[in-house]
Parts: structure tokens; sequence; C-alpha cells
């Protein structure tokens, strides 16, 4: 009534899918929402940063390993976040340097056959990127 439009814009969020073998990984949530689920390692754009800046930061502070990006895997939609809605780009990746261990926002951090993911993925978007995944290997 008083010309005010309030938008709920998404924001924007980047990760990396890396596969090795067969297998890709994933890390386990530290934090709610979803707190002990498995996900890609990603997270939200910080201000200034590209996506594949912020694809880049975000796997090696939850899981210790140097990436360096391959492609674009591809982009999706992101509604089941209670916080936020979310835009999450993905590429793929191949480990450059560093080790695995669990950082940041993660309590682990292991690689997962493509047949025998765990059940309890996080988000939507994760687990949408996860069967394409398996569907173009």
């Amino acid at each position: 009534a008083c010309g005010f439009i309030w938008y709920r814009n998404p924001v924007p969020a980047a990760g990396v899918l890396i596969v090795d073998e067969g297998r890709v990984l994933l890390v386990k949530r530290k934090y709610d929402p979803r707190a002990g689920a498995w996900c890609i390692p990603a997270g939200f754009m910080e201000a200034g940063e590209t996506p594949e800046q912020s694809a880049i930061r975000e796997v090696h502070e939850e899981t210790g390993l140097i990436v360096q990006l391959a492609a674009l895997f591809g982009v999706y939609a992101g509604f089941d976040d209670p916080r936020v809605r979310a835009v999450l780009i993905l590429y793929t990746a191949r480990v450059a340097g560093g080790v695995l261990a669990p950082g940041d926002d993660a309590i682990d951090a292991a690689w997962f056959a493509l047949d025998a993911l765990p059940q309890d993925i996080a988000f939507q978007a994760h687990r949408e990127a996860l069967a394409e995944l398996r569907a173009r290997l």
C-alpha cells in the first residue's frame, strides 16, 4: 500500500566438485542448518570476490586443499536453506596442493565413491549436482 517493494534476492554461493578415481570429496557440516550432514565444499561469496575466488577459498577453508579450477560444472537454485535463498555456482577442480583435513565449518572431510554416497546430503541443490555428476561420468 505504501509503494515500497521488498526484494528477497538470492545470495550467491560457490563450491567445488573434486573427483579422483571415481570418488568425490564431501565435507560434514559443523553448524546448522543441517549440522552433521554431508555436502559439497561450498559457501557464500564474500564482498569483492569472484565466484572462482570464492570456490577456491571455500574448498581450502573446509578441506585444507588447494585446488585449480578446471571448468564450470553447473548453477543451481537453493531453496531449502532456512537462512536464505541461494544461487550455487559449482566448478570442477583438481587438487594442486595442501593436506586433507576438515576445517572452518567442517567436522570431517572424506572421499566417497559416486555409487556409495552418504544418505544424509545436506541440501537439495547438492543432491541434484551429485546426481548430475554420476550421470556425466
